[in-house]
């Protein structure tokens, strides 16, 4: 089988990208169609997950792979809406397969799924449809696609490890997090050994406890408890969320290798300190630059967005003066509560910058995301509101001076490549090992303080103060010289070749 799949993809001295087959040479036969590699991609089903996904797997398919691309159901339906009824027909050679996520059904059908409900869910219902559809995909009598090569899942599904045993083919996990964030999750069982979770009560998510720095991380010296992924602030000592993250870093050693979305010259004492602990490990990222560098009409058509971009954004960023603009997205799943929206809206406007804001339909829990009208008449003729936006555009932009980011990785690293600052406002998950980074080990963007936990903290002041903040002249010319030194150093990365050669 190793023999089979060296065959297909670029070897130790070939280039990264290799010319694409055309869709008419890779339908002329089944011959031809049967020899190929077939990677089967199985995402967690979130936005944030299934954007790096795709493009994995259009890179993959870009150099020879035949692709199955695995969403739930649910998704499968979001996806229709958001993209058109012809939008998942995919390629001959690059397929959409779906199956359930075992969550009752949404009287919703735009609302973000409760990330520890689909974590719960996929976990204990995921397995069975999916040994399901690798059989069917397997079944020569039936099937008019490559028998399945190997199996490229995302970090937190990996049951699917399980399937791949089954059929002895190599498993490899892609977690869309950082380096650092996925380090630190891996820290969770020490984390509990030496006492530091659960918590003993709630007072020590407000007494300073949080502060406690925690010295026993490798390539993480200096870190907070509260900079780490934040499951592991719970008095519960049957919290869910640890449990899950302890399955599944400890099923990560049975993966033929780790892939992670990023790039040495940013967390190579990251990667070195993974190694020590975990199969081998691939920084494979940026993707979205990557895919940038495919030049193929059909696999342009192939999105993930849940939600309709709304290209109108670019258009009145072209009106704008050149770094005038702060960008304002919290990504595609963090909630915030009716109060917090209101007060970071008027921070905005205290702030007198250029804003283009996206605000998601369900950005705020349980209610719909309403603004005060004398917030938007505050605000005429200098702000931007829109649902969704194609923010890797807008991130290059040259009017956009800084975003205001909840320190998700994909929004992370798209910033770092298009040159942004970041201010940092962290919600769950390793959001916070990400903003710590940014903005202490990476100088490339300053926290908002939250006014949870008896941290004090004021959105409206904080929003406001940060228009002197990143433009005061020492940490701003900071910022801006680090972000300088790191972009000759996003390239593509060589690994792909040793990556390729070894477990493809």
């Amino acid at each position: 089988m190793e023999q089979q799949l060296h065959h297909h993809l670029p070897q130790k001295n070939s280039p990264v990208l290799l010319k694409p087959c055309s869709e008419n040479q890779t339908s002329m036969g089944s011959i031809g169609i049967l020899e190929k590699p077939h990677a089967v991609c199985i995402p967690f089903p979130a936005q944030g997950h299934i954007n790096p996904m795709l493009k994995l797997a259009k890179l993959l398919h870009h150099n020879g792979f035949h692709i199955t691309f695995v969403n739930t159901e649910y998704n499968h339906q979001r996806l229709l809406k958001s993209r058109g009824p012809e939008s998942l027909k995919g390629l001959p050679s690059f397929r959409f397969e779906t199956i359930p996520d075992g969550l009752p059904p949404s009287d919703a059908a735009d609302a973000t799924q409760d990330i520890p409900s689909l974590c719960q869910s996929t976990t204990t219902t995921s397995l069975a449809p999916f040994r399901d559809l690798l059989a069917k995909l397997n079944d020569t009598a039936s099937s008019n696609v490559p028998p399945v090569s190997c199996i490229v899942s995302d970090g937190v599904m990996s049951f699917t490890v399980e399937a791949a045993e089954e059929l002895g083919i190599p498993e490899i996990l892609f977690w869309t997090t950082s380096a650092c964030g996925f380090l630190a999750y891996t820290q969770y069982e020490k984390l509990i050994e030496k006492g530091y979770s659960p918590l003993r009560d709630a007072s020590f998510l407000t007494n300073g406890y949080l502060d406690t720095i925690i010295d026993e991380i490798p390539s993480m010296k200096g870190i907070r408890l509260r900079d780490i992924p934040s499951f592991i602030r719970t008095t519960n000592p049957d919290e869910f969320m640890v449990k899950f993250v302890l399955d599944e870093t400890r099923r990560a050693r049975r993966a033929s290798a780790i892939v992670l979305n990023t790039f040495e010259d940013l967390e190579r004492d990251v990667l070195d300190a993974l190694s020590s602990i975990l199969p081998p490990i691939y920084a494979i990222g940026p993707l979205h630059l990557l895919e940038n560098q495919v030049d193929d009409k059909a696999l342009e058509q192939l999105g993930s967005n849940l939600w309709k971009d709304e290209p109108e954004c670019l258009e009145w960023l072209d009106t704008k003066e050149p770094n005038s603009v702060v960008y304002v997205n919290f990504g595609s799943i963090t909630v915030m509560t009716s109060d917090q929206l209101v007060e970071f809206a008027w921070g905005l406007a205290n702030s007198n910058l250029p804003f283009l804001w996206v605000i998601r339909p369900d950005l705020v829990s349980g209610d719909k995301a309403v603004l005060p009208p004398e917030f938007l008449e505050a605000t005429k003729g200098r702000g931007l509101l829109a649902n969704w936006c194609p923010q890797e555009r807008v991130l290059r932009h040259p009017s956009v001076g800084g975003f205001l980011t909840h320190s998700g990785w994909n929004s992370t690293l798209e910033s770092i490549c298009g040159g942004v600052p970041m201010i940092c406002w962290p919600f769950f998950a390793e959001q916070q090992t990400n903003c710590w980074y940014c903005c202490t080990k990476w100088n490339i963007g300053m926290e908002i303080d939250r006014c949870e936990e008896g941290r004090g903290g004021d959105p409206r002041e904080e929003v406001d103060d940060w228009r002197r903040g990143p433009r005061d002249e020492e940490k701003g010319h900071g910022v801006e010289e680090t972000l300088h030194w790191f972009l000759p150093r996003v390239h593509l990365p060589r690994i792909w070749r040793k990556l390729s050669a070894e477990f493809f």
